[in-house]
């Protein structure tokens, strides 16, 4: 009878301890149904109070109950979307048409995506987007709309910033990364409004880099160069979008894709974001890029280096006094008759050698150098003048 007693007994304390370890909150207990797991650009996930009456649309979070079903990649590709929908806007252009009577209607025209500047207001697309529209409205994360004026454009590298009234606490700015340690093979995330379809994300691969495509100015100049290529989808109404990385910064704005049907092929295009850095500053302050000029018309290019074929009247170089072909004009008298030849003179010609100490063999090698500076800084031209090699200070002009 004692043992059977203490056996109880035994079984009763046992019992209590283990109620007691259950109903007693543990330090690693799992997040409760008010608590919810947001994750960071880098995968990692930190717990969170969300606010669900304040919560704005679009900055969605995910529970921790959810969390667990979700790959590492899953988990990147959420937390990119996460970070940056919110600066990504829609954008819907409009024209006007002429009709019977003189009146005239305005008609839906375009539709395009954009990227938030700054708390300001500023946003960020392609200038295609916007080209030729007679209204432009920006549609944000929140659904508000807003009415948009063009603050700059840039054809060449098909920039344009535009600029919306919007209350700063809606703006969320998109973060800017950097293009030139980019390697192929690494993730890229678009979102965009493909089809009017608001902030859609597709995911991809960098497919190549350095790649080019023709600027819509028309001249093989203009061209825009170190053009990302990738694969993730891009359609018409992707333009204009941002091209993320792995820790949601922006490295490009997704521009063109190349098809035959306008629908997407696996080969898309976007602005390295290096381009945008450096034009965007210029596009806010003076509503154009101040591109430099150095003033040549045009050369014969020479394994030697460039012969100078002609030179902008008064521009930069004709102002140094840097020369090309001249046309003479000979006049002979042979009895009473006159004769008159008029012809290209080549022998008083420069040959350019080098600019910067940099050899150049090519019109575009030249450019290359021209184009990495500033209107009124100067360059040196290496020439090769009357059986010698001289130098030449050129101060640069602004291109028009």
């Amino acid at each position: 009878m004692r043992k059977y007693v203490i056996a109880c007994t035994l079984s009763a304390v046992v019992g209590a301890i283990f109620v007691a370890a259950l109903i007693e909150p543990s330090p690693h207990a799992s997040v409760t149904a008010q608590e919810t797991i947001r994750t960071t650009p880098g995968g990692r996930v930190s717990a969170v109070l969300a606010d669900e009456g304040t919560r704005p649309r679009g900055a969605s979070t995910i529970a921790a109950d959810d969390l667990r079903r979700f790959t590492p990649d899953e988990q990147v590709n959420i937390s990119v979307y996460e970070s940056a929908n919110r600066s990504v806007v829609h954008i819907t252009t409009k024209t006007l048409t002429r009709e019977m009577f003189m009146r005239t209607e305005t008609v839906p025209a375009g539709t395009g995506s954009g990227s938030v500047l700054d708390k300001k207001g500023h946003i960020l697309t392609n200038w295609h987007v916007v080209e030729g529209a007679s209204k432009v409205d920006v549609t944000l994360y929140n659904g508000e709309s807003y009415e948009a004026g063009l603050i700059g454009r840039d054809p060449a590298n098909d920039i344009a910033v535009l600029r919306i009234a919007a209350p700063a606490e809606t703006l969320y700015p998109i973060t800017f990364g950097d293009s030139t340690g980019l390697r192929v093979g690494q993730k890229a995330l678009a979102i965009g409004n493909p089809f009017g379809l608001e902030r859609t994300l597709t995911v991809g691969i960098l497919s190549s880099l350095n790649r080019k495509l023709p600027s819509r100015t028309g001249r093989m100049r203009d061209d825009i160069t170190s053009v990302i290529q990738i694969d993730a989808a891009l359609n018409p109404g992707n333009s204009g979008g941002p091209l993320l990385d792995g820790r949601a910064t922006m490295i490009g704005m997704n521009t063109a894709i190349a098809s035959h049907t306008q629908a997407n092929t696996g080969v898309g295009f976007a602005i390295p974001i290096n381009t945008i850095k450096r034009v965007v500053p210029e596009l806010i302050q003076n509503g154009r890029v101040l591109r430099p000029m150095i003033g040549i018309s045009s050369v014969y290019e020479t394994d030697r280096g460039l012969l100078v074929i002609e030179v902008v009247k008064n521009g930069p170089a004709d102002a140094a006094g840097l020369r090309g072909f001249k046309w003479v004009t000979e006049r002979k008298q042979t009895g009473p008759f006159i004769t008159e030849r008029t012809f290209l003179d080549r022998s008083n010609a420069d040959l350019i050698l080098a600019i910067d100490g940099k050899p150049v063999t090519s019109g575009d090698e030249l450019l290359d150098v021209v184009e990495r500076k500033k209107p009124n800084d100067s360059v040196v031209l290496r020439i090769f003048r009357d059986g010698r090699e001289v130098n030449l200070s050129v101060k640069l002009g602004v291109a028009e």
